[in-house]
């Protein structure tokens, strides 16, 4: 017995989940599958003893009215349900580095004067720092939606160091390390990342900073609101075990080993090394590109810990702090690897209490590498081996806060840790990537990833296809459900909603 469908999308994240948004509202009968329990890939919230702790997402941008994702979220009819908090416009972002503070301000007045204070010599490169970042985030906007064009191309971007045209701008080493200070945001490699994510990333934040007023899963689950009430079917504990293909077309997909369901399209949030290995094989999907795709190397993942404080004891602070302990703020793997030199603090925001922080999670890079001894176990079953390395990391971050002048030892009720692992069996990310495949700037197109698959009716979504992020993971699942719609049909009934 099998179910029909007219598109199937394997994966809730926010790409899967928006993509069942916008296709359900436009009339296709719609099934979303996720093999977990929760939904909502990084925008899940979970539990402990009473307590919301955010997996991915700490804050994001463009949110302000006019601004491009809270369009998309009118439009998604969500943005009426979300409880939202707006960062401190004076400080949204502190980058703590050599020791000293330096602040990003809200809006780009604002921006250029607050760090112009601290580099008053540099306010001419600093204003062209900010144009720079303006070209890029303009590339997307409102009103290229209401004229049809859901975004400009930006190749040259893509093709340019964010390290090498920072230091074009600037010979200040200082300031040079300060405007990379939020690199963790987006994987950031001195080597590899391109001015198009570091600018679109850091301009969607510097126009309209949030953060979600009792966690992120209130988009998923709005968003999940959203396709039922479109008639659309969305299930958890559902497992896509194969991507069905006969006579080189997508027929449907099996769950959990067992359950067709028969489907026109096929979408997958999934990574694309996921996608390939669940597919059927087929002569339309070569070696040499699953080859290619396979060899993409991945960003590096997290490291969290949340603490959970004593209560009324540590005042809340509506910004982000970045503390950096090195030379240099890009993360480097070869020095970087088993020790802590970067971080990130975001303290989680309540309905319950404004006053005081309940909740601040801490951020440091990590790749899965120093994870092999347990690589190949499941979810609590990984022993005290595993909970004696995720001790030691967290006293390692904490000792290291400690050296930056932030202690939080006065106030600490409870400790709890995630991570590379965390993220790939519960977020489904390669290799427990935070941010998907590198977008390298010496070859970016080798990285890319269309939303259209060798398939005729297989599509990809989600974060590894263009920048990740919220608002470039939403950006692609607007180019993905084009392939369906129409892409100036869509640009247009949203940038008009």
């Amino acid at each position: 017995m099998s179910s029909k469908y007219d598109i199937i999308i394997i994966g809730s994240g926010l790409g899967g989940l928006e993509c069942g948004a916008i296709l359900s509202k436009e009339g296709y009968n719609v099934c979303v599958l996720e093999k977990n329990a929760l939904f909502g890939g990084c925008f899940q919230t979970y539990s402990r003893k009473g307590h919301l702790l955010d997996t991915g997402i700490h804050y994001v941008g463009s949110l302000d009215e006019g601004q491009v994702l809270n369009q998309c979220f009118h439009y998604f009819g969500i943005w009426n349900q979300l409880r939202l908090q707006r960062l401190d416009e004076d400080a949204f972002d502190q980058i703590r580095y050599n020791g000293t503070d330096y602040h990003y301000a809200m809006g780009y007045p604002r921006f250029v004067d607050t760090l112009a204070q601290a580099f008053p010599q540099e306010r001419e490169a600093i204003g062209r720092y900010a144009e720079q970042l303006q070209a890029v985030g303009n590339l997307i906007g409102v009103e290229h939606l209401k004229q049809g064009i859901i975004a400009q191309r930006g190749i040259d971007y893509f093709c340019t160091p964010a390290a090498g045209l920072i230091a074009d701008l600037t010979a200040n080493p200082t300031l040079q390390n300060v405007l990379a200070g939020s690199g963790l945001l987006y994987g950031g490699l001195r080597e590899r990342s391109s001015f198009y994510e570091h600018a679109m990333i850091n301009h969607s934040y510097i126009e309209g900073a949030y953060r979600f007023v009792d966690g992120s899963m209130q988009v998923p689950l709005e968003l999940i609101r959203t396709i039922r009430a479109h008639g659309g079917t969305v299930r958890n504990r559902s497992e896509v075990t194969r991507i069905i293909v006969e006579e080189e077309r997508v027929k449907g997909v099996l769950v959990d080993g067992e359950e067709r369901l028969e489907s026109r399209f096929v979408i997958s949030d999934m990574h694309p090394c996921r996608t390939l290995d669940t597919l059927d094989k087929c002569r339309s999907i070569k070696h040499a590109y699953t080859s290619r795709i396979h060899s993409l190397e991945n960003t590096y993942g997290i490291f969290t810990l949340y603490l959970v404080m004593k209560e009324r004891s540590l005042p809340y602070r509506n910004q982000n702090l970045y503390l950096h302990g090195a030379d240099e703020v890009w993360y480097d793997k070869e020095r970087g690897m088993g020790r802590t030199a970067h971080c990130m603090i975001s303290m989680q925001a309540s309905s319950t209490e404004s006053e005081y922080a309940s909740v601040v999670s801490i951020l440091t890079p990590m790749y899965i590498d120093e994870l092999s001894a347990w690589k190949d176990t499941l979810p609590e079953q990984r022993g005290e081996s595993y909970q004696a390395f995720k001790r030691r990391k967290a006293e390692q971050l904490l000792h290291f806060l400690k050296g930056q002048g932030v202690d939080f030892g006065p106030y600490i009720a409870e400790m709890y840790s995630s991570t590379p692992l965390s993220y790939r069996d519960y977020t489904g990310t390669e290799e427990g990537s935070a941010y998907g495949i590198i977008k390298d700037y010496h070859c970016p197109q080798i990285g890319f990833v269309s939303t259209r698959s060798k398939l005729p009716n297989l599509f990809h979504t989600g974060q590894n296809l263009n920048v990740h992020g919220a608002l470039g993971v939403t950006l692609t699942a607007l180019l993905t459900c084009a392939e369906f719609v129409g892409g100036e049909y869509l640009a247009k009934k949203i940038g008009n909603a």
